[in-house]
């Protein structure tokens, strides 16, 4: 049966997208599938529609580009939501590059366990100059989490999704959330509580080269801590009124445990780094679960850096 595929590439001034492009045209597509790749340009002006017009003669696949400003990058993720016309669509970043079999490992996946969402892992290689802890300890890579065995929200750098399933039908990405990040993860859990079965293909690989600007523990520790309000955040709007206290107490209690850990492991410098930044992430939660609103990451911030 013909199966038709969307990859769906969201860029905000990133040079890196050419080498994106090119990894997607490198691809082992399957017997009976269609590619087809949507680049969604996120920047005020049409910035990266020279970059893919001169790729289109070097890509074996169609790409259709749209142009969908500004710097939210939740209406760049919807656009490419709305003119996706295939059975899946593939979600990466603009400084990825995918692996020859990776969608192939994605739609093995879904066929062996009929979930409607197909996360895959992100590889990050670490330039010289970064840490030595941060390499040693591979703070960058990304996998799902799991709790009680089952995964239960999710991350656009790597997904592939079901789009006729009810659980994902219309559903689109937070506007609110497209300058703090975090819309992956409500997306994904709002889905996850509508009745998606999340998998995880573990050998379906795009690998990330992290950049100087990330490769620092201020980096990391903003975005944990927008993680943790993104969490928090989520956690408020189902709680009860008796729950939330309980909650509250026990995001603070999470994150002064992290910080004792932290300083008793001082001369261990990955494991007193993966404590500080959990104690991090929870006072993030702490921040959300008090309706603190998610510190802005992406648009303005990216584009003044």
């Amino acid at each position: 049966m013909q199966k038709n595929v969307d990859v769906a590439v969201c860029t905000f001034r990133r040079a890196e997208l050419e080498q994106t492009l090119r990894s997607i045209a490198k691809l082992a597509v399957p017997v009976g599938v269609n590619v087809r790749i949507i680049v969604a340009d996120n920047d005020v002006a049409p910035s990266a529609r020279e970059r893919v017009t001169a790729l289109r003669e070097a890509v074996p696949f169609e790409i259709v580009y749209v142009h969908c400003p500004a710097a939210n990058i939740s209406i760049a993720r919807n656009a490419c939501l709305d003119h996706a016309t295939g059975d899946y669509l593939a979600f990466i970043d603009d400084d990825e590059v995918v692996s020859e079999d990776w969608l192939s490992r994605l739609l093995e996946t879904a066929r062996l366990t009929q979930a409607e969402v197909v996360l895959g892992p992100v590889r990050a290689h670490y330039l010289p100059e970064a840490p030595g802890w941060m390499q040693k300890g591979d703070f960058h890579s990304t996998l799902p989490v799991w709790v009680g065995g089952e995964i239960r929200t999710g991350y656009t750098c790597n997904v592939l999704l079901k789009l006729a399933a009810p659980s994902l039908a219309n559903r689109r990405f937070n506007l609110a959330l497209g300058k703090s990040g975090g819309e992956d993860t409500e997306f994904f859990g709002n889905a996850f509580d509508a009745g998606a079965r999340i998998a995880f293909a573990s050998n379906a690989w795009v690998h990330e080269t992290v950049p100087e600007k990330r490769a620092s523990f201020g980096w990391l520790a903003r975005r944990r801590f927008r993680m943790g309000q993104t969490h928090g955040r989520l956690l408020a709007v189902n709680a009860s009124a008796t729950s939330r206290p309980r909650q509250l107490v026990l995001a603070i209690a999470k994150s002064g445990f992290c910080a004792a850990a932290c300083v008793a492991l001082g001369f261990v410098p990955v494991r007193r780094n993966r404590y500080a930044l959990r104690a991090i992430m929870h006072a993030g939660v702490v921040s959300g679960l008090l309706g603190v609103r998610e510190i802005q990451q992406y648009g303005a911030v990216e584009a003044t850096s």
